[in-house]
């Protein structure tokens, strides 16, 4: 099922076929580097993606979504949406990930857009969050870029992130 399309993107819920490519991206200690926990395991990897198959069981308008590129129907990645619970406050963070051969043509960028404009204006959520680890610079580029500022470090599950974030303006405010 189709979540989101942008001009050279889809995001669609992950199928079991989507495994091996999943893997080969949680697997790559480059593409790994900035998460607390690593590289996953084929088992860890099968995992996360049963789990979000559906979209998240507990909110399933969010959750991670296969991120195909259009031109070539490559799985290139994987973004989407993800509920936490920080300091008491309910919050939705964006999340993107592309494979190495496809980084630095926009695509991230474009993956985030629309993950903003899909969490703002179509789910009419009022603030979106990204977690980033505060050394990579890459990920924080993109997020500024698609309107998320810089709100605060914080610690969440024994890893420093910092946390940028975007609300939605309304006529009201």
């Amino acid at each position: 099922m189709t979540i989101l399309e942008t001009e050279r993107l889809l995001m669609r819920c992950l199928v079991p076929g989507d495994l091996d490519d999943l893997y080969a991206l949680y697997r790559d200690p480059d593409i790994r580097r900035y998460f607390p926990e690593g590289t996953l395991t084929l088992e860890e990897t099968r995992e996360e993606l049963e789990w979000f198959r559906n979209g998240h069981p507990d909110h399933p308008e969010l959750g991670l979504w296969a991120t195909i590129h259009k031109p070539t129907s490559q799985f290139i990645g994987r973004s989407g949406l993800l509920p936490w619970k920080i300091d008491g406050v309910d919050e939705v963070e964006i999340a993107y990930l592309i494979a190495k051969p496809w980084q630095r043509q926009g695509l991230g960028a474009e993956a985030a857009r629309a993950l903003v404009l899909y969490g703002l204006e179509t789910l009419g959520l009022k603030r979106l969050i990204a977690l980033i680890d505060p050394t990579h610079t890459a990920s924080i580029k993109t997020a500024m870029r698609v309107g998320l500022r810089f709100d605060r470090e914080i610690e969440l599950e024994g890893a420093r992130s910092a946390l940028y974030a975007i609300r939605r303006h309304s006529s009201t405010e």
